[in-house]
């Protein structure tokens, strides 16, 4: 048995911001506007599962796209 505190339910609301497409269309709207690389992360944290970011993620730091 475990004492982590349980997952609070997510709105389907929820799910379809922090989910992939939305992440990848952020990045993708951060590159046109900025003209910078963008560097989508995973969190490991399941109420904000994926970070976009412009700058270079360190070593430690999970990358799972890059928009260029």
């Amino acid at each position: 048995m475990s004492d982590a505190e349980p997952l609070p339910l997510l709105s389907p609301r929820r799910g379809r911001l922090a989910g992939w497409e939305h992440t990848y269309r952020v990045a993708v709207q951060r590159r046109t506007a900025s003209g910078r690389e963008q560097f989508i992360l995973r969190t490991g944290n399941p109420l904000q599962p994926y970070r976009v970011t412009s700058r270079l993620p360190a070593p430690s730091e999970h990358i799972l796209a890059l928009v260029a």
